[in-house]
């Protein structure tokens, strides 16, 4: 029993590990506007998923150390992440009953949050966007949801995370 709650634990890690590769992949310039926000994607997904293994804390965690590998002020990520792994898992029981586009909806607010936090503190750096373009990755990563959605969930159900 316990190699198979260690073996749940590999199959999470892996999905944040493949996030984070994704998170700092390098696009061309015309792309990264629209860059999904891949690890609050993997977050929301097992946070709805697995509330009970993944929450607030893994999100502290996931932040904290995107912050470090995308040189960001110590505590940006990790102050956004947690309030979507908090949202998510106050929502969770609803969004599992929700059909694939208002998850969608969902997920749309929830990145759109998160990126609204990382521009506020990235404008009093002083280094802020002028426009609305950093809502951009709410839009894209709302689109994959579908994707993220049901590749993590073939994941789970075929290594039988529970």
């Amino acid at each position: 029993m316990v190699d198979q709650e260690s073996h749940g634990y590999g199959v999470i890690l892996l999905t944040f590990f493949v996030a984070y590769v994704l998170a700092v992949l390098p696009l061309p310039q015309w792309l990264l506007w629209g860059r999904p926000e891949w690890l609050a994607l993997v977050l929301i997904y097992w946070t709805i998923a697995l509330p009970a293994r993944v929450g607030v804390v893994t999100g502290l965690l996931l932040g904290v150390g995107l912050d470090v590998l995308e040189g960001a002020v110590l505590g940006q990520n990790a102050f956004a992440l947690v309030v979507v792994a908090l949202l998510s898992v106050i929502l969770y029981q609803r969004l599992r009953v929700y059909s694939l586009w208002q998850q969608a909806g969902v997920v749309f607010v929830l990145v759109g949050i998160n990126q609204l936090i990382c521009q506020w503190v990235q404008n009093l750096q002083g280094v802020g966007a002028r426009s609305l373009f950093f809502m951009l990755p709410a839009v894209s990563s709302a689109l994959l949801w579908p994707v993220v959605l049901h590749t993590l969930r073939g994941l789970r159900r075929y290594y039988r995370v529970n």
